[in-house]
């Protein structure tokens, strides 16, 4: 399904159900979109409805279609309560989750007030792919199991890139729908935002690859960006390295104070004045925000009043007499 981004398609996954199709994600809400979902619900011999849809979490490339197809396939959308209720509150603009907000927590982390003009509305753009969210939604819960076809797949909630994401995985089939929490090249977003500003993404993000890795040699994942691909642990290795990686890098630079800000290019590579700045402050804050949970960094505020991070020092050595 095509994407108006640099990031230009987002898989959906259908699975045939009994007469119909069980849709998996439904995409950002664009004209392209909504053509790509004319032909597939156009009547004709061989064709299926979509008789269930379920949502993996609440971003706007996996929820901005939802209702929209719920209205027109007269189904009640399935998500988890922590995604259903953050879509309605993005939408709806409720505190915490506007460009003020995002400016504020930026400000506070460092970034010069002229950047900050680079930071786009989020509920700007949440509104232009979520033009609307369903009314109603079933509830997902981690651990339920849902019969398609005949085949059990089991609901596994995970944290870090989205309150409660939820991945599909059937035993039977060998097969893990992971939405975004494992991509094949890409590595996933994990960001602080400003409703929860000390929060730690990062780890929860990280312990639940623990619980995906656990999933049985050969498994192949179907993802929401790029190829099916087999080596789910092979692939999570090399996402804890990476952000091992990070942290470390982050510990080093942060021998002497510094902001979120400042730690841009050397976490990425690269400065930022674009709309990546969005997601490239919100991962800084979360790879800091976890150094510090860890007691590995310590955090005070200058007399900009910017938050800045030092790396903690070691233990006095104890004196014996």
């Amino acid at each position: 399904m095509p994407l108006p981004f640099r990031l230009d398609h987002i898989n959906l996954w259908l699975l045939a159900d009994g007469e119909g199709w069980t849709a998996v994600d439904c995409g950002y809400s664009t004209h392209p979109a909504r053509e790509v979902w004319d032909r597939i619900l156009a009547p004709g011999d061989g064709r299926r409805p979509v008789t269930r849809l379920m949502v993996t979490h609440c971003h706007p490339d996996h929820v901005g279609l939802a209702a929209w197809l719920a209205e027109r396939c007269s189904v009640t959308p399935w998500m988890t309560e922590p995604e259903y209720l953050l879509a309605r509150a993005v939408h709806q603009r409720a505190a915490g989750t506007g460009l003020a907000q995002m400016r504020e927590l930026f400000l506070r982390h460092g970034l010069d007030p002229a950047r900050c003009v680079a930071v786009n509305s989020p509920d700007e753009y949440y509104r232009r792919g979520v033009p609307q969210v369903p009314h109603a939604f079933c509830r997902l819960s981690d651990g339920d199991s849902i019969e398609i076809r005949g085949n059990a797949w089991r609901v596994i909630v995970g944290h870090g890139h989205s309150p409660a994401h939820a991945s599909l995985y059937c035993e039977r089939l060998g097969a893990l729908i992971s939405g975004d929490m494992v991509l094949p090249r890409i590595t996933t977003n994990v960001s602080v935002w400003p409703m929860e500003p000390e929060a730690d993404p990062l780890g929860q993000y990280l312990r639940s690859l623990e619980r995906l890795a656990a999933l049985p040699e050969g498994t192949i994942v179907l993802p929401s960006h790029g190829l099916p691909f087999r080596g789910l642990q092979d692939r999570i290795t090399a996402l804890r390295v990476h952000h091992a990686q990070r942290l470390e890098r982050a510990l080093e630079v942060c021998r002497q104070p510094r902001t979120a800000a400042q730690l841009l290019p050397e976490l990425f590579g690269r400065d930022y004045h674009d709309e990546q700045l969005f997601f490239a402050m919100g991962e800084a804050i979360a790879h800091l925000n976890h150094l510090m949970h860890a007691g590995k960094l310590t955090r005070a505020t200058d007399e900009a009043g910017s938050y800045r991070f030092a790396r903690r020092s070691p233990p006095a050595p104890k004196e014996y007499a």
